[in-house]
């Protein structure tokens, strides 16, 4: 995402940078990300907070959990994101897939648990572990879309 900042005025640029690695798990534990229609449903329920200033990075999914890396706006508590991006992804999952509300019958897509950590130092590092999580956790993804 590029953003043309000829015509900002430098007072209203937010140069600081929040990126984070989240790891959120299926409640329980189903192993719901074995699809690629699933991957891009939740993949595409992320993203449309970009309109918020959300900027991702890689996503990595694992069979019962994705980790993420994300740019957190600044005017966003980390329990706001979270809350921000659980509710958008499993909302976009529940309607592009409406067979999961036989899964989920309470509407609740994600567990409470959740994990999450600034990148540091480790950016290459961590982002190499993102990328890797399919051969890692020995996941196959059924291609079921074009």
């Amino acid at each position: 995402m590029t953003t043309d900042l000829s015509s900002v005025s430098p007072k209203n640029v937010d140069t600081r940078s929040n990126w984070m690695m989240f790891m959120f798990v299926s409640k329980c534990r189903y192993n719901v990300f074995r699809k690629r229609s699933t991957i891009k449903a939740c993949e595409a329920g992320f993203r449309e907070l970009e309109r918020f200033g959300y900027e991702f990075g890689a996503f990595g999914f694992a069979g019962t959990h994705v980790h993420f890396a994300v740019n957190v706006p600044e005017k966003y508590s980390l329990l706001n994101a979270k809350t921000m991006l659980k509710a958008w992804s499993a909302r976009n999952v529940f309607r592009e897939k409406p067979n999961f509300r036989k899964l989920y019958p309470r509407g609740s897509f994600w567990s409470g648990y959740e994990h999450h950590q600034g990148f540091g130092a480790d950016q290459a590092k961590a982002l190499a572990y993102i990328n890797s999580q399919a051969q890692h956790h020995n996941v196959t993804v059924v291609e079921d879309v074009n």
